[in-house]
Order: structure tokens, then sequence, then C-alpha cells
């Protein structure tokens, strides 16, 4: 999608980006707006959102140049060092995402840190299990009181219906992703396979260190360990094909359910590897739809990502991103990319874990893109050809008076042109769909295809007016 759709200051995004491999970290989002406010703010898992909102961005300011849009300054919310809730700068949590946290050195504490922590606790239980035994052996001299089962765990059935048959036909078919790049720095996330050529469907912020000549390896739970490529990516959607090296012939891919046809209230199956702890399955329900998230690490050169994601209370967190989300069937209905944190957004500084609040891109979304990364190696989105404004309102999305580096803000011959949109209009449905700010015109107008006829409903001098409108399209992230 062009910058038509983007405005000097981003409104505080979420997106679930990957953990470090040495510290995973998690910072869930917030529900999105309902109608009449702002869209919701999350952040990538480990990272910390603002609770209380974006700070009002410049009035009357241009869309910036770049696209996605670039992270907004710190605001009074928060401060910039770490600390603190809202924007943030550099170094700073951000209320749309905050500071992407780089795993520690190879020689330091890193993955150390999770492993001293499953030591303490193996020697807790172990102190605690010698005393219990202790007392039993002085007070039950007359022999033992055990009781047996019947049946024992394994030899349970466990029809295909149930958690644990979707888990173990899903399982097989994920993978833990280790992403780094020239440097060293990297971190760890969650993909499935996307079909039998051995293409893996993930997060483009958990692939993105690789991009540029970087390693990339995908395991699979029996351990079997395979060298891979990214195939295509793309930051405004949030996600990315990667393709196994000698990938065996033996591939499953996962089912792809249909994101349209899920309620309110479904159940839902999370698998990932949160804090590096692969294969890791998690249950919850279908919370909300349609929720309006933006997301973006929190850097002063951060660009967004925009969705309509499926909000699941699911326990999602730092490692879960790009992680299959199915439902009942194990149909895969949503890949998990944001959750919203309580932690740093309220003067935190420990690293956020799941409050029940997680995101995840519409899986038919999601398969558009893929198909389109794996056809041409680029995105495509649609677009309107317009500027919006990107400041905190509940009204609209207000198409601005001045377009990006001086370029005009409705583009001539384009599609709002075409349909007689004009600077000052104030966007209020796209749709049957409220519209209540410019991040939520842009995540749903993504949720279509280049060519799809759109009913937009604007005011304009405060009156209501109603047009159609055939989207257009742009390649690429830049």
């Amino acid at each position: 999608m062009s910058t038509e759709n983007e405005g000097t200051a981003v409104p505080p995004a979420p997106s679930a980006p990957p953990v470090p491999v040495d510290s995973p970290a998690a910072s869930p989002q917030p529900p999105a707006p309902q109608p009449g406010a702002p869209a919701a703010q999350a952040g990538y898992p480990g990272h910390g959102a603002n609770p209380y909102g974006p700070g009002p961005a410049a009035q009357g300011s241009a869309p910036d140049a770049s696209w996605p849009p670039p992270a907004p300054p710190a605001t009074p919310y928060g401060g910039g060092d770490g600390t603190g809730g809202g924007y943030g700068g550099p170094g700073g949590p951000g209320g749309w995402g905050a500071a992407y946290q780089p795993p520690a050195p190879k020689s330091g504490r890193g993955r150390g840190g999770l492993i001293a922590a499953v030591a303490v606790a193996a020697l807790v239980a172990g102190g605690l299990g010698g005393g219990l035994g202790y007392t039993l052996a002085e007070n039950n001299d007359s022999g033992s009181t055990t009781v047996s089962a019947s049946d024992t765990g394994g030899s349970v059935k466990r029809d295909a219906g149930t958690i644990a048959g979707v888990a173990a036909k899903a399982l097989p078919s994920t993978v833990t992703i280790e992403a780094e790049s020239t440097s060293g720095e990297g971190g760890t996330g969650t993909g499935f396979v996307f079909d039998k050529q051995g293409h893996i469907l993930t997060n483009n912020h958990v692939v993105a260190e690789a991009v540029d000549g970087g390693k990339l390896t995908a395991t699979f739970p029996d351990g079997k360990k395979y060298n891979a490529s990214v195939v295509g990516h793309a930051q405004g959607y949030d996600v990315a094909v990667i393709k196994l090296a000698n990938a065996p012939s033996n591939l499953n891919p996962l089912a792809l359910g249909n994101s349209d046809k899920v309620a309110v209230g479904d159940s839902t199956i999370a698998i990932g590897a949160p804090f590096g702890l692969s294969n890791t399955v998690t249950t919850g329900i279908i919370s909300a739809k349609d929720r309006p998230v933006a997301s973006s690490d929190g850097s002063a050169t951060s660009k967004a990502s925009y969705m309509s994601a499926l909000q699941t209370d699911a326990s999602i967190n730092p490692g879960n991103s790009g992680g299959p989300l199915l439902d009942a069937q194990g149909n895969v209905i949503g890949i998990n990319s944001a959750i919203q944190s309580a932690s740093n957004g309220l003067g935190g500084t420990g690293q956020a874990g799941s409050i029940g609040l997680g995101f995840a891109i519409p899986i038919n979304q999601a398969k558009y893109v893929a198909q389109q990364l794996i056809k041409t190696g680029k995105p495509v989105y649609a677009r309107i050809g317009a500027s919006v404004s990107l400041e905190e309102t509940t009204d609209g999305a207000q198409i601005t008076e001045q377009g990006v580096g001086g370029a005009e803000p409705v583009e001539a011959g384009g599609p709002a042109d075409k349909a007689g949109l004009k600077p000052g209009d104030i966007i209020t449905k796209l749709d049957d769909h409220v519209i209540d700010s410019g991040p939520t015109l842009i995540g749903e107008i993504w949720t279509h295809q280049p060519g799809d006829k759109v009913e937009v409903t604007y005011k304009r001098g405060g009156k209501e007016n109603t047009v159609e409108l055939t989207l257009g399209s742009k390649t690429g992230d830049d």
C-alpha cells in the first residue's frame, strides 16, 4: 500500500515480534477500540504498550514519506529511559510497541538464565520430595497406601476432536525459528508448514534479522533442524515466508481454515516457543474480531505494521510470534503476532508476559500475502490513493491537506480521486466497518485485495456521503 494512507505520526502499534534467542520477552496488546475509540496499541511479545493510549500527533502534519510509517517520537506518557510508558524513544518502551530487546552475548547470560531457572525449580522440587518421602516413611511403617489407576496416561484414547488430539496432529508441522544477522544479533519465533515444497509461514519480525545475509534455521519437534532462506517478507502485513533447504518429502502442511467464519467464543489453540520453550500448546477462545492493531519495535526508525486482528485469550508470550492459532478442529485461523502488556506501560521494568490479550493475523489475509510472496517475492498492498492523518482521534480517518514530500494529498486519477474524495474529508466507514482513525482505515483496507470494490462513507462540511471505490495497488514495502 502506498504512503497515501499514512500520516506523520504513527499511533502505537500492536504486533507480535520474535523473541531473542537468548533472552525472549513478551508484550501483550490492548483490545482495539470499539466504534468511536482509537485503534488498539500493542507491542511485539516482550515489549510494553501504553495502556492510556498514544499521544496526539502534530495537528495538520503530512504523512511520512516512508512506508510503512515510522514509530512516533517520545510523548509525555513515557520516557526514553526504558522504564516509562507511552511511545518511547530509542531504548524506551513504545506505546505502539516498545523497543526490541536483543539477545544477550553468547558468552554471557542468554539461555543460561532459563536453564538456571529450571535448575532451581528442580532443586526445590527435589528438596520437597525428599522431605515428604521421609515423613511418609516415618508415619507409614505398616505399608504402602498408594492406589493405582485402572489406566495409565499412555493408554488413554484421545479423540481427534480433543485438544490433545489437535495438538498431536499439529505439532509435527510447526517449527521453532532462529534468525541471526551478520552481526550476530537475532531472536527466536515460530512458524508452520505451508506446503509440501518446504515453505514455512511466519511473521516478518521473526525473520527480519536474517533478511540481509543472516542465518536462518527451523527446528521441528522431533529435533530435526534445517537451514532456511527468506523467500519474501511483508513488513506492512508482518508476514514472511521462508523455505527449508533440502526439505523432507514427508511434510504435512497444516490445514487452513476460514477466518471470516470465525465467531466470538470459538475455541482456540496456540502453538509456539514462549520464552524459548519450544512446542508449547495453550488454549483459549476468540475474544473479539476485527480489532484494529498497529505495531512496531518502538525505535526511531521503526515502520508500522497494521492488521484487523483476531483477539484471543490463549496464553501468548515472546516466542509465540509466527505460530499458528488453530480452531477446535485443528485448522489454522490466524498467525499469532502481538500481545498487549500491562508491565512496561504501567512503569514496570521487567519483561512482560501474557495477560490474556493476544492478537493474530487472520489466515485469509496471511494466505493471500504468502501466495504473493512465493510467486514474486514481494507483497502487494491495496490502496485508496489518498494520504490520511494518523493522529489520535475517534472521529474517523481524515484526508490530509498536504501530501507526502510535496505530493498531492489525493492522487490525481487515483481511486479516491475517481470516487470524488477531497482533502479534509473524514472517512467514517469502509463497507460496514466503523473507521475511527487512520490506522484503523489502513488495517481494514489491507484485509482487501487490489481491484476490490468497497463502499466508503465520509463526512464533508458536516454532511455524510457514501461512494463506491475500487481499490488500487502498490507492490513492495518501499
